[in-house]
């Protein structure tokens, strides 16, 4: 199985305990979610985030509707914390988030290692360019809600 890679960082003008704090929210990852995957958390709140927690969503892709369950193997606040995927649309995904404080503000970092079925070409057809579309509408949101 072919592991690939996507890596991207944000510097953010608040304090690393905030944005960590709104990363922890697994609600707020609906806010930074593209409108066109209709996103949503299924799983009922309040959602307790620490290693072990497992969140179910639903969400369609390129109009297929999918669900997916992802658990925090890694949580270490306010530094760090890892989602893996369980069931949903990847062979394999894991996401690593970091948090680096900054100057004035915080450094917020992912790192995605993923694998799909249909190997490369799906990879490089479908998958990736999706992964940079939904990543970049994740900065410009986050962007509109942190540096006003």
């Amino acid at each position: 199985m072919k592991i690939w890679t996507l890596e991207t960082e944000q510097w953010l003008p608040l304090p690393r305990e905030e944005v960590f704090r709104f990363f922890a929210d697994a609600l707020n990852l609906e806010i930074i979610t593209p409108p066109m995957l209709e996103f949503r958390v299924v799983t009922p709140p309040p959602i307790t985030m620490k290693a072990g927690t497992v969140v179910d969503y639903r969400l369609k892709l390129r109009g297929i509707p999918l669900r997916w369950r992802s658990e925090i193997t890694r949580w270490e606040p306010p530094e760090l914390f890892v989602d893996e995927q369980r069931r949903g649309p990847y062979r394999f995904w894991r996401h690593l988030h970091t948090f680096e404080e900054s100057g004035s503000g915080t450094v917020a970092r992912d790192y995605v290692e993923y694998a799909v079925i249909g190997g490369a070409i799906v990879r490089n057809l479908l998958v990736a360019p999706d992964l940079r579309r939904i990543f970049a509408y994740r900065q410009e949101k986050l962007a509109e809600l942190f540096c006003r």
